[in-house]
């Protein structure tokens, strides 16, 4: 019988595996994008993942937060939120935005994590610290 309940409750733990990018090497860092669609972004724009299923960052202008909870690797931002500053940096914004919600494929390495989308468009990120 005790054989039984530590089979089940060590089953119940690699449930609770975040199973999102997070989960496989992307969480407690902060995320600088460095690179949009194979062109230097010159703006500052970052990505975290301060809990499981949740992203958050600043854009050039405005902190921002949504929900991702697709299994790695895949990668979809939904339900994101912003706050509405404006700035001089609105189009890098707009841009940074845009394509963060297109992306649909996640790779981590190291201290890097690029997102892709099947259409060619590519964000890279490298790590801060």
């Amino acid at each position: 019988m005790r054989l039984i309940f530590l089979i089940a409750l060590l089953g119940l733990n690699m449930c609770d595996k975040d199973e999102t990018l997070a989960g496989h090497g992307a969480a407690d860092r902060v995320w600088q994008l460095v690179e949009l669609d194979g062109a230097p972004y010159v703006a500052t724009a970052t990505l975290h993942f301060p809990e499981p299923g949740r992203i958050a960052g600043e854009a050039p202008c405005n902190r921002y937060s949504g929900v991702m909870t697709t299994p790695y690797p895949w990668f979809d931002a939904a339900q994101v939120i912003s706050t509405r500053r404006a700035c001089p940096e609105m189009a890098a914004e707009q841009a940074f935005l845009s394509a963060l919600a297109a992306m649909d494929e996640a790779e981590v390495s190291g201290g890097t994590l690029i997102l892709r989308n099947a259409a060619g468009r590519e964000m890279v990120f490298t790590a801060d610290g």
